[in-house]
């Protein structure tokens, strides 16, 4: 008898793995949403009039979080539809952060593709009027490269240095005002250090004006607490345990940080440094100040003005005809492949460096 009502009971009601089975939305659910949401908001879109493809992405992702939780509260319940609607909203916001960047690289290819060719690489704006086709961008890149690693050679023992004094060394009042001056530097407008050097190169000690060399003191400027900032950071990932087992065998401390502590993050801090060299490869306020421009090749950083990609760009497009905003696409184009690269080096030198597990 017993046996029997349990058996009733049993078939009566389901097992808890079957209900929570079938109040399960399928894997698929969400891009059956993100669908609907899309034919609904281009349908609002064209029916509204609305001739921005943005606003009707902004439309398809308010539909798609308010299906999501609809459907999820009606089947597996509002505290999963909550789950749910935060997902979305995380995958929204970084849609909506993407889109500026794929608009801004969509528009450049756009229109600097069909300039950038071999000629416009090889070529400077020597005898070329602006107002013209023809003509390139080899003087600035030259000037680019010249003056970003002038740049990158002062500001990367600096800020190595600094940061090891910092994470190492740094104790008590001295490295209080160390670490408050490099935060106070992070900030500093690009215009403000273009500034300083004018100052300070032209007035104060009185040399030639405009070269590249003062430029590349401005960007170095620019360039030294964000290399602080990085390799400060790895160093402290570095483990204590072993600086300890270097200093337990006898090693002195200089030692131990040149054999054992910097060798251990030399992958953050070399991507540290390439990131910080393609923070200021942008820069143009400092080289407008110091630098100023040219329509020839200058291959001396020290002497006569000298051109440069950001420069490039402005000076193209104030021109104001079509060519000469034809060339400033260009410019931008190549200067975006010069920034691309650093990064793609950064990552493949990060991995490179990266611990290697053997699996075991």
């Amino acid at each position: 008898m017993t046996d029997t009502v349990m058996d009733a009971t049993s078939s009566a009601v389901p097992a808890p793995s079957s209900l929570l089975a079938s109040r399960r939305l399928p894997r698929w659910t969400p891009l059956a949403v993100a669908v609907i949401a899309i034919g609904v908001a281009v349908g609002i879109g064209a029916g509204a009039g609305l001739s921005s493809h943005i606003q009707w992405g902004l439309i398809a992702l308010a539909l798609f979080v308010l299906g999501n939780y609809a459907v999820t509260a009606r089947v597996e319940g509002r505290r999963q539809a909550k789950d749910k609607v935060a997902t979305s909203l995380v995958w929204s916001a970084f849609i909506l952060a993407v889109l500026p960047l794929y608009s801004l690289i969509e528009t450049t290819i756009k229109k600097g593709a069909g300039v950038v060719n071999g000629t416009f690489l090889t070529h400077s704006m020597n005898n070329v009027l602006t107002i013209e086709p023809g003509g390139g961008v080899y003087h600035a890149i030259i000037g680019t490269l010249e003056q970003v690693g002038i740049a990158g050679a002062i500001a990367t023992p600096i800020g190595i240095f600094t940061a090891i004094y910092l994470v190492e060394y740094g104790k008590g009042r001295l490295a209080t005002v160390v670490t408050f001056f490099v935060d106070v530097m992070t900030g500093i407008p690009s215009i403000v250090s273009g500034l300083f050097i004018l100052s300070l190169w032209f007035v104060l000690l009185g040399h030639a004006p405009h070269s590249g060399f003062p430029g590349s003191l401005a960007l170095a400027i620019l360039m030294t607490p964000i290399v602080v900032r990085s390799t400060e950071e790895m160093l402290k990932l570095v483990p204590n345990e072993l600086r300890e087992a270097s200093l337990a065998l006898g090693v002195p401390k200089w030692r131990t940080i040149t054999k054992v502590v910097v060798p251990t993050a030399i992958g953050g801090i070399t991507t540290g440094v390439m990131l910080a060299l393609a923070r200021i490869a942008g820069e143009s306020a400092p080289i407008a100040l110091l630098v100023f421009g040219s329509n020839v090749i200058n291959t001396n950083p020290f002497s006569g003005p000298q051109s440069s990609l950001p420069y490039y760009i402005y000076e193209q497009y104030v021109s104001g005809s079509t060519a000469s905003y034809s060339r400033a696409w260009g410019a931008a184009l190549v200067l975006i492949a010069f920034v691309m690269i650093l990064n793609l080096l950064a990552r493949a030198i990060a991995w490179w460096k990266a611990p290697k597990h053997s699996g075991r």
